[in-house]
């Protein structure tokens, strides 16, 4: 056995498909109990309350309770940004799902993902800012450019 992280771990936690479809449900930022996160798994309550278990024991989930309510959220901007890291392998080198994304058609124009923008309406203005020369793409990262910092802070 070799020292370090225990990747094989996580992506074993991560790679069931009932999982995946719960991580994924939640990468709206929006804490879901499990209930709801067993009609997105398409499981039971009783199977998705067992993958609900794994996902906290390896770290990857949070619990609040509200009165009665048990609420699941991912645990950190770091988790929801594995599995953003996931989904953009996912559609850069294998088949696409069926379903295209939310079931709703105006979710898969725009909305929320998490902590940033997302959909289609959301690609098109990172297009722009880029064909603007807003941003910058450097070493696999995205940064501010000088014209972009004058003309968000000409904003306010």
């Amino acid at each position: 056995m070799r020292e370090g992280p225990d990747i094989a771990r996580i992506a074993s936690l991560v790679g069931d498909p009932a999982r995946a479809n719960m991580l994924n449900a939640l990468m709206g930022g929006t804490a879901l109990t499990a209930s709801e996160l067993a009609l997105e798994a398409g499981v039971s309550l009783p199977t998705a309350s067992s993958h609900l278990s794994k996902l906290m024991e390896g770290g990857l989930l949070t619990l609040a309770s509200q009165g009665r309510h048990r609420y699941y959220g991912l645990a950190s901007a770091q988790v929801a940004g594995m599995i953003e890291a996931i989904i953009g392998v996912a559609e850069a080198v294998g088949p696409k799902r069926v379903r295209p994304g939310p079931r709703d058609a105006a979710m898969r124009v725009a909305r929320v993902c998490y902590d940033h923008l997302a959909g289609e309406q959301a690609v098109m203005m990172l297009d722009r800012l880029f064909d603007r020369k807003l941003l910058l793409r450097e070493d696999n990262e995205i940064r501010l450019s000088p014209a972009g910092a004058a003309h968000f802070s000409a904003l306010g």
